[in-house]
């Protein structure tokens, strides 16, 4: 009994934690990088957390509600508790105090989470997929520039454990369904449970890789034990949310609906521009920044720094070549398993978003939801064509001009992030 539970426990954090030198590697670099970021911001500027600002401060993220309440229960039906023990910890660090060492731990969380999210698309890489490491280090650096890694590397929210959570399952299910296993019942209904509960829409992810275990529509008996497995996991799970909101069930689709109309009608802009600047494109390439008025509707007003859409010809053409590969990867993978699982999990946040318009506006701050989704299926791209040299060339050229010009866009972005900075939250 005791040694099964070592052997899940060392297998639990080889999982999670680096376990090879260019894991190591790779953990280090991202967490010493984002780290300095983090420390600089937290301890020069009161952005991160500011009790007089509970939302909409940079990008529409909802640091100081996020942090006090984890958010609303019908969106995020569980996050309270999680953020209770994050909330706690951070004042225990800085004494009960709400300052420059609180915004500091609220960082180095989230830099850790990120961290170990680009971890997780690296050991998926190596591990699952197989590709050499220099291949595989050109992709996770293209993926640790994007906008949304950035952003959460300091931003305590929702998206940001969901970000590791998700990556951390995607690898987990790929291990299972690579060497023929079924996902435990425990293993799913944790799953379900953390994944669901930080934003209720994501719990539909975790059932996905049940549906590729091997042989599962040849037998009725695996059947039977898979929808069992997703019939506990949803009890599970019902149960939580019902005692989170005191089984009052009317409060959630009042809720719900609620925010439904709040975050699905928007004006002013496009459809197809909301979905290529801010769904596709704003998760990945920081566009224009605009500056709003707030208040927070008890008389304190302040400056909030907002997405625009794209102002040049280039970032569009940047999107359209990246989007195009992705869907050739899709389509010259589209018999593999793995490959399927992703995307599957990927037309759920295109329907939620694009087709159902929800939040389309400020889709760029749901990239922890799916951003993940390009490295992996680049990676699926490099593996289709790993016996041809010339396509294998033409990759990798590919993707070193898209990296250098996302790197250089979004440090120039970051310098105007700083701008503001300096100017509203010194």
């Amino acid at each position: 009994m005791f040694s099964t539970i070592k052997s899940k426990l060392y297998n639990f954090f080889k999982l999670i934690l680096p376990s090879s030198y260019s894991e190591l590697g790779v953990f280090t670099f991202f967490i010493l990088s984002y780290g300095i970021l983090g420390w600089y911001i937290a301890l020069d500027y009161r952005i991160i957390f500011d009790s007089r600002i509970p939302w909409d401060a940079y990008f529409s993220f909802d640091n100081k509600a996020i942090v006090m309440t984890g958010g609303s229960f019908e969106r995020h039906p569980l996050s309270y508790y999680f953020f209770n023990w994050i909330r706690e910890i951070a004042l225990y660090i800085s004494d009960g105090k709400m300052n420059a060492v609180f915004r500091l731990t609220l960082a180095w969380f989230s830099n850790l989470a990120v961290s170990l999210s680009i971890l997780q698309v690296f050991k998926y890489l190596k591990n699952i997929i197989k590709l050499p490491n220099y291949i595989s280090v050109l992709i996770i650096l293209f993926f640790g520039v994007f906008s949304t890694n950035i952003l959460l590397s300091f931003t305590p929210e929702n998206f940001t454990y969901t970000l590791f959570l998700l990556t951390l399952f995607n690898h987990y299910a790929a291990i299972k369904i690579k060497n023929n296993k079924k996902i435990p019942t425990i293993s799913l209904a944790l799953a379900g449970i953390t994944i669901g509960g930080l934003t209720i829409t994501n719990i539909a992810k975790v059932f996905i890789p049940v549906a590729f275990e091997k042989d599962l529509f040849k037998n009725w008996k695996k059947i039977g034990n898979a929808v069992l497995r997703v019939t506990l996991t949803c009890v599970c799970f019902i149960l939580l949310y019902l005692n989170r909101i005191n089984f009052k069930y009317e409060n959630i689709l009042n809720k719900t609906n609620e925010q439904y109309e709040k975050f699905s009608n928007v004006k002013n802009t496009s459809t197809w521009d909301m979905i290529f600047s801010y769904f596709f494109g704003g998760n990945i390439l920081f566009s224009d920044f605009i500056i709003r008025n707030k208040h927070n509707m008890k008389g304190f007003h302040f400056k909030a720094l907002l997405m625009d859409v794209y102002s040049s010809w280039i970032p569009y053409f940047f999107i359209t070549i990246l989007i195009t590969l992705i869907c050739w990867s899709y389509f010259k993978n589209f018999k593999n398993k793995l490959v399927q699982i992703v995307m599957i999990s990927f037309f759920l946040d295109i329907i939620i978003h694009c087709v159902m318009k929800f939040g389309l506006h400020t889709s760029f701050i749901y990239g922890g939801h799916f951003v993940f989704v390009y490295p992996l299926l680049i990676g699926w791209l490099f593996h289709v064509y790993r016996f041809s040299p010339k396509a294998q060339s033409f990759l990798i050229a590919t993707f070193s001009i898209l990296f250098t010009y996302l790197a250089t866009n979004n440090y120039t972005r970051m310098n105007d992030f700083f701008w503001f900075l300096n100017q509203y939250y010194q």
